[in-house]
């Protein structure tokens, strides 16, 4: 065999359970706060940078797949936002640029902000109508993250992956959904 394939699954159960450990620190009530505030909202808006943002393209597509109108900022097809709408902002120092400046933008028009992150001292806490802490380390390396053997900040947009489908799972099992109902919200010119 090879380096590889002799460590493949070493390297992915130490993945798993590094997400795991995250997951297992976010709050019940952050949990029920945003799922609240997702389903009280007309349109739940994302905004993200990297890998980050692709975490959270896949939450809005599965948001999407429940009837939740969603949007990603920046797409071309993206609506205004008003104060009936949530801004989902994904940033684990909750001081990536782009996103908090988008942030501070919609916080203007009356949006409920949602902040999944790291950093609960972030400026992102200032406008944060909902905070979800996933508690890893970020590029701040902050004494109370949960370290990671995995590069940068991969722990976190795991994490936020996971999160997004353990919130949606438990969003069809609580609204009773049919599983093969979801397919009518499914993209079909594939």
């Amino acid at each position: 065999m090879s380096y590889y394939g002799d460590n493949f699954k070493e390297s992915y159960e130490l993945v798993l359970k590094e997400i795991g450990v995250a997951l297992s620190k976010v709050e019940p009530e952050a949990v029920d706060s945003f799922v609240e505030a997702v389903t009280e909202a007309e349109q739940v808006f994302f905004i993200g940078v990297g890998r980050v943002m692709l975490s959270l393209e896949a939450m809005a597509k599965r948001f999407a797949h429940l009837g939740i109108r969603t949007h990603c900022v920046g797409a071309i097809n993206e609506p205004a936002i008003t104060d009936k709408d949530v801004l989902i902002v994904g940033s684990g120092s909750g001081a990536s640029l782009f996103p908090l400046g988008i942030a501070k933008k919609a916080k203007t028009f009356g949006a409920k902000i949602i902040h999944i992150g790291s950093n609960p001292e972030s400026e992102m806490k200032d406008i944060t109508d909902v905070f979800v802490r996933i508690p890893v380390r970020t590029k701040q390396y902050r004494p109370d993250e949960i370290d990671s053997k995995q590069p940068m900040t991969s722990l976190f947009d795991q994490s936020l992956l996971i999160f997004g489908d353990a919130v949606a799972k438990m969003m069809i099992e609580e609204k009773k959904i049919d599983m093969k109902g979801l397919w009518r919200n499914h993209a079909n010119l594939e």
